[in-house]
């Protein structure tokens, strides 16, 4: 994928100065104040290393690349030369999944039958990107629809391999952020989380990724899979990266109600709250539940994480349990993917080349392994009823789920959960059905609290795998400082070999 600069001439130059590897906010923004580094000499980097490494090696991230980007980056190199200051993300390159309304660029949700639909308007957490300062450097690939928790193949792009192992599936359906943050393509990455299509694919990629908790982060300008579960968030090499990011794109938006519930429960920062020893003295529940059924190489992993926990001073509770678990959980789920398309691609009008499900299934244009999915959810609409379909904060079985999880930590004095992302390795690319070990789709997507996933090592392979923090809803702020201390203490992330110079 070869990009053009305004001259027509294309862009291979590489930074002498600076390393990409490992990039992170905090020392790109070092770079600039020191002048060793501009916006527009990042960008290029990055799209140099997409030209070299996503079609040549077969990784497949990337869908399309913005043209404007080095133009965007000339523009913010400018503000910092006549103003000296630094917005929050300012210059910083970001990749965005392909359900995330970008103006000007592709947004197809890994649909065909999509293709061609440019919106008008970016998504409302775009927005407040592009205002912090970053620079939208690219689309990624995804599970079409959002409809895979196992593997990102998609109508419009094919699938999208692991880059630590491209034998192996990143997992969906934010597989392509996944993979490109984790070779080194951008400094962030944004995703949506209906089940654990941030989680998931954060834990395959050697990635942090943070499902906030719901009311936190806009959906508007998103194509939804269940707006009832879907939550956009970040995709990182680091904590205080998701940190940063999560700073910028959380907030009220009065064209997405659900954010009210969140407007009074904001920090002011959420890296004021990061410390190396934030894991001392602090209680730890180990959610067995979640673990009984890991395989011999996570159970492994997963005990040495635990062991990790408690040198760095946390009080480990094993096992922690939630009385009457198993009934509450069931029947979370709610059937609601074509009320939610249609009613967003009928708010587009003539924007779109299809206006409902109905059109999409007799397009015919979507990968064969979602088309029982797709007639099925034509068939069944609000299966359970209204009340199992309502939001976090006014669905009754949803606020007992959450109220059981959260009176257990307080009785047993817990200030966060612990469990394996997924209790499997990566399954093998190519594979459309499988038994994979998804813990992600069991407790947050339900009850709205957050979670985030960091690196707790790696299997036999090369394939990484990751351990996931679970808290009180909008303890969001918390959860990251813990997912900091064990990230900085443990250093589990490695870059991937193929993908380093």
């Amino acid at each position: 994928m070869l990009y053009k600069n305004q001259e027509g001439k294309s862009s291979s130059s590489v930074s002498k100065e600076f390393n990409v590897d490992e990039a992170t906010i905090k020392n790109v923004h070092q770079a600039f104040r020191e002048n060793t580094l501009t916006a527009e000499r990042l960008v290029q980097i990055y799209l140099e290393r997409i030209q070299k490494y996503d079609q040549p090696f077969g990784l497949n991230a990337i869908t399309s690349i913005n043209q404007r980007a080095l133009q965007d980056a000339r523009v913010l190199d400018e503000e910092f030369r006549n103003t000296g200051e630094l917005r929050p993300l300012h210059g910083i390159p970001v990749i965005v999944k392909e359900n995330i309304s970008t103006a000007g660029l592709q947004t197809t949700a890994g649909s065909l039958a999509m293709q061609g639909f440019m919106p008008k308007e970016d998504a409302y957490i775009i927005k407040k990107l592009k205002e912090a300062g970053a620079i939208v450097l690219a689309k990624s690939n995804m599970a079409e629809w959002g409809i895979s928790a196992n593997i990102t193949v998609s109508s419009v792009a094919g699938e999208t391999l692991n880059p630590y192992n491209l034998a192996y599936t990143t997992a969906g359906s934010s597989g392509g952020p996944a993979a490109a943050i984790a070779a080194n393509f951008g400094i962030i990455g944004i995703g949506t989380d209906t089940g654990g299509s941030i989680r998931g694919p954060a834990s395959h990629n050697a990635v942090v990724g943070v499902r906030p908790s719901m009311a936190l982060t806009s959906r508007k300008g998103i194509i939804p899979l269940n707006l009832r579960n879907d939550v956009p968030g970040p995709m990182t090499r680091t904590a205080e990266d998701a940190a940063r990011v999560l700073e910028v794109i959380n907030g009220y938006d009065p064209e997405d109600p659900l954010t009210e519930y969140g407007k009074e429960k904001l920090p002011d920062s959420y890296t004021e709250f990061l410390q190396k020893d934030a894991l001392k003295g602090i209680r730890i529940g180990v959610f067995r539940k979640l673990s009984n059924y890991a395989s011999p190489q996570i159970d492994t992993l997963f005990q040495q994480a635990i062991y990790e926990l408690e040198k760095l001073g946390a009080i480990i509770i094993d096992p922690f349990e939630v009385p009457g678990f198993d009934s509450l959980r069931h029947n979370q789920w709610c059937a609601v993917f074509q009320e939610d398309l249609n009613e967003f691609l009928g708010s587009l009008g003539d924007e779109v080349p299809v206006n409902n499900l109905q059109e999409v299934i007799a397009s015919g244009k979507y990968s064969k392994y979602i088309e029982n999915d797709l007639i099925n959810y034509q068939k069944y609409m609000k299966v359970q009823g209204e009340t199992v379909c309502g939001g976090p904060f006014s669905d009754t079985k949803r606020i007992a789920f959450r109220n059981a999880i959260e009176q257990a930590m307080n009785h047993q004095r817990v200030d966060v959960l612990i469990y394996p992302s997924w209790n499997r390795a990566p399954i093998k690319a190519g594979t459309v059905y499988a038994i994979t070990g998804d813990n992600n789709h069991i407790i947050a997507p339900h009850t709205g609290q957050p979670a985030v996933t960091v690196p707790m090592g790696f299997l036999p392979e090369n394939l990484p795998a990751g351990i996931q923090f679970l808290g009180r809803i909008f303890d969001d702020h918390k959860i990251l400082s813990y997912a900091y201390a064990y990230e900085r203490a443990t250093q589990h992330r490695r870059k991937p070999k193929m993908f380093s110079k």
